[in-house]
């Protein structure tokens, strides 16, 4: 089918194959084994001479229909999907980087993203934070180890706005790997491969799911970064072209050695999510930039933060870089209204710590996702006491204007 629009590509894209009495969507298929008429045709696809499924922990037919997507809506080469985002970008980094090693990250972080990495520093590997919203400081954090640049479009909880060209610019100059996770923004608002990223990170859970029905991440592969100046690729995982080499690597060392694969009903759930992302993103951001606007003005609210505001730091530069400016944002509340309070007043809204759901959801930050951070890395965050997470869904909007009022009465 030969169409450039975003959500007809998706849509369509299973049954551009073969898919069995003209079913509209690729089976789920449970099967963990494989059957090979041919034990030398097994043997093939075991040592990469040819295409095929080996072992359920590996690969699935599902899960490759869930793949296809993923890449087609990055622009990508080729994707691994894992049971999680957090799965995916661990396995990135054990497969990638190696003791002695320096990675230098935002100091801006999806809270599990930021423990992670402390434990990679246990493990031999050096991490250096950055306020990645200026690639200037990224440039002073290179050291002569330095393997990767990681950084998010936009920081939970907070919205900071990376300098992602800045910092692909720079990644490109100075042959260092730059991974962009995109969970945040999703493929439809942005996607990195447009300012150099090597790797796309994406939480499926998210946005692209969009249902909270389903755990699932993805690594992408660009094509922008090239592998064969990457040091850390065994000689083994040298194999077709170049463009491939990283991402194999990531599914011998990564998924197939950690076993942090997705299941064949989950991939089911996210591969339908994904025909209805476009659809869900414009409606979600609308009601965002809406409620950034009656926040803004609200006496019960003393700062927010989204990127639709003009007074944000990066307010041009999501406006340069993305479709919309998101549907997550926080609210910092005066000191007269209680968090907890305020959360238990709602009622369209839901609390809980997932975010690019349908459903408006709602958390305090410092008392949960960010805990384990201690006060004093949460205040280097701008993470104060009173802060409050939203997920903007796609309710009607004025019913969740309603709901907002009524709870900062």
């Amino acid at each position: 089918m030969k169409s450039e629009g975003f959500t007809t590509k998706i849509l369509h894209n299973d049954r551009q194959s073969t898919i069995e009495h003209g079913s509209l969507h690729k089976p789920i298929h449970t099967s963990v084994a494989f059957e090979y008429g041919d034990a030398r045709a097994l043997a093939d696809v075991f040592q990469g001479k040819a295409s095929g499924y080996s072992y359920g922990r590996q690969n699935n037919p599902t899960t490759s229909a869930l793949e296809e997507k993923v890449s087609l809506m990055e622009g990508g080469v080729a994707t691994v999907c894992f049971a999680t985002g957090m799965s995916a970008i661990t396995s990135t980094m054990i497969a990638l980087l190696r003791t002695g090693d320096h990675l230098i990250s935002s100091s801006f972080l999806f809270g599990n993203t930021n423990s992670l990495f402390n434990t990679l520093k246990t493990l031999g590997i050096e991490v250096t934070f950055v306020d990645a919203t200026d690639v200037n400081n990224v440039a002073t954090a290179v050291q002569p180890n330095t393997k990767a640049v990681f950084v998010e479009t936009i920081a939970n909880p907070c919205t900071q706005v990376s300098d992602l060209e800045g910092i692909g610019n720079y990644c490109e100059n100075n042959n260092l790997l730059y991974i962009v996770d995109n969970t945040v923004t999703s493929p439809y608002l942005f996607q990195p491969a447009s300012v150099k990223a090597g790797l796309i990170i994406n939480s499926l859970t998210k946005y692209i799911g969009g249902h909270g029905n389903a755990l699932g991440g993805a690594v992408t592969e660009t094509g922008c970064y090239d592998w064969s100046q990457f040091e850390n690729i065994y000689d083994n995982y040298k194999k077709g072209p170049v463009s491939n080499w990283g991402l194999l690597q990531i599914k011998k060392k990564g998924l197939r050695d950690t076993g942090g694969t997705i299941s064949p009903e989950s991939a089911h759930h996210l591969s339908i999510g994904t025909e209805t992302l476009a659809l869900r993103m414009e409606r979600s951001c609308e009601n965002a930039a809406t409620l950034a606007g009656f926040f803004e003005s609200h006496p019960k609210v003393k700062k927010v933060f989204h990127p639709s505001i003009k007074s944000h730091p990066e307010h041009e530069r999501a406006q340069k870089l993305f479709k919309h400016y998101g549907s997550l944002m926080s609210i910092e509340l005066t000191d007269q209204v209680d968090c907890f309070d305020f959360l238990n007043s709602l009622e369209a809204v839901v609390a809980s710590s997932n975010l690019g759901d349908n459903r408006t959801l709602g958390i305090p930050v410092a008392h949960t996702i960010f805990y384990e951070m201690g006060p004093q890395r949460r205040a280097s965050m701008g993470i104060s006491d009173s802060m409050i997470r939203l997920s903007i869904g796609i309710e009607d909007q004025n019913d969740l204007l309603e709901d907002f009022g009524q709870a900062l009465l």
